[in-house]
């Protein structure tokens, strides 16, 4: 099982760092919008690597059976190490490259509340709110929990899928 999760975890890993690295310089021309949906996108592609590391297992490994439990833990590890990527990139990012990320970000969430018409009261939690999180996301501690449930959720729900997807109790019959 090492081999299979260390190979398509890595995989998947690369191709979250690589498309990271690639995209995080251009974000402020992209936009948040279009971010999140490249973002979220590249998340969904490396963890279809999850879904093909579980299926690997099984016709290589396990002899074409799997269980549930056992495609669970393939696709859980596999996700482990891919979002162990993310989560090391995103680090590296936003302390060596982009270190006033956070307040960028605060202001943003800010000008939006602004420019949709909302009550200054609206505008005024929106800013206590954003200087909060300011505070909280130059906490490493902070920064690590919030950059891993980014990541994880997506990766998560794929490994259900694909474990309930691929399960086989037994070989299936000759023709």
């Amino acid at each position: 099982m090492k081999k299979t999760v260390l190979t398509f975890g890595v995989i998947s890993g690369l191709i979250l760092s690589v498309m990271m690295i690639a995209t995080i310089p251009f974000m402020h021309k992209i936009g948040s919008d279009k971010g999140y949906i490249i973002g979220y996108t590249t998340m969904v592609l490396a963890g279809l690597l999850v879904f093909f590391g579980i299926r690997s297992y099984r016709e290589n490994v396990s002899g074409g059976r799997i269980t549930f439990a056992r495609a669970f833990a393939v696709g859980i590890l596999i996700s482990a190490i891919a979002c162990l990527f993310y989560v090391g990139t995103w680090e590296v990012m936003f302390y060596n490259f982009m270190p006033d990320f956070a307040e960028k970000y605060a202001a943003q969430m800010v000008q939006h509340a602004k420019a949709s018409g909302a009550s200054q009261q609206k505008i005024d939690e929106t800013t206590r709110a954003t200087e909060q999180f300011v505070r909280n996301y130059h906490n490493p501690a902070y920064n690590i929990a919030m950059t891993f449930l980014e990541v994880f959720p997506p990766f998560l729900l794929i490994t259900l899928l694909s474990a309930a997807i691929l399960r086989r109790k037994s070989l299936p019959a000759s023709a």
